[in-house]
């Protein structure tokens, strides 16, 4: 699911850097920081929107002589839950089941969890519908409900699910 959250961060900017425009300069530096990137439990940052306070006054690191602004603002995130359904992209098969992706989140979708009347077949590689005659191969699109998610780090990770109602090949 995606949010709208306040998020804080202590931005660095370099003496280098240091010019009439230095907020614009903080504001680069925070997009470039953080955009893409996890976020911890609050999941992945996918644009910044705005600082919430503007800039406030920095202060000089003495060891390097960065300067450090404490930045409160906020962002579109990306955080998963289980049960969510999603709609993802098959990005690798195996016999022992598929990796999709979506957005950011790899779900891996066990051949346990694949609707029984898909058998995998070896050329080319993918899973067979027997009775409707649906393929998933690489670059197909499906949907899934989300079953688990493993939360490290610097990552998210899932476990998905097609054998609900309404889930599959999404065509």
């Amino acid at each position: 699911m995606y949010y709208v959250l306040q998020l804080q961060r202590r931005v660095q900017i370099e003496p280098r850097l240091f010019n009439r425009n230095i907020e614009q300069t903080i504001i680069q530096k925070l997009i470039n920081d953080v955009e893409g990137k996890f976020a911890g439990g609050n999941g992945f940052v996918v644009a910044v929107i705005n600082l919430v306070h503007g800039v406030p006054s920095g202060q000089l690191d003495d060891g390097t002589g960065f300067a450090i602004f404490p930045v409160t603002y906020n962002a579109i995130v990306y955080r998963p839950f289980k049960n969510e359904v999603v709609d993802a992209i098959v990005s690798r098969v195996t016999q022992h089941g598929f990796f999709a992706e979506a957005g950011p989140l790899t779900i891996f979708v066990s051949h346990h969890l694949i609707p029984e009347d898909m058998a995998y077949q070896s050329m080319p590689e993918g899973f067979v519908s027997t009775d409707q005659g649906e393929t998933i191969t690489r670059d197909t699109k499906v949907r899934l409900k989300i079953i688990g998610l493993k939360i490290e780090v610097t990552d998210i990770s899932a476990t998905g699910s097609m054998r609900d109602d309404y889930l599959g090949v999404n065509e």
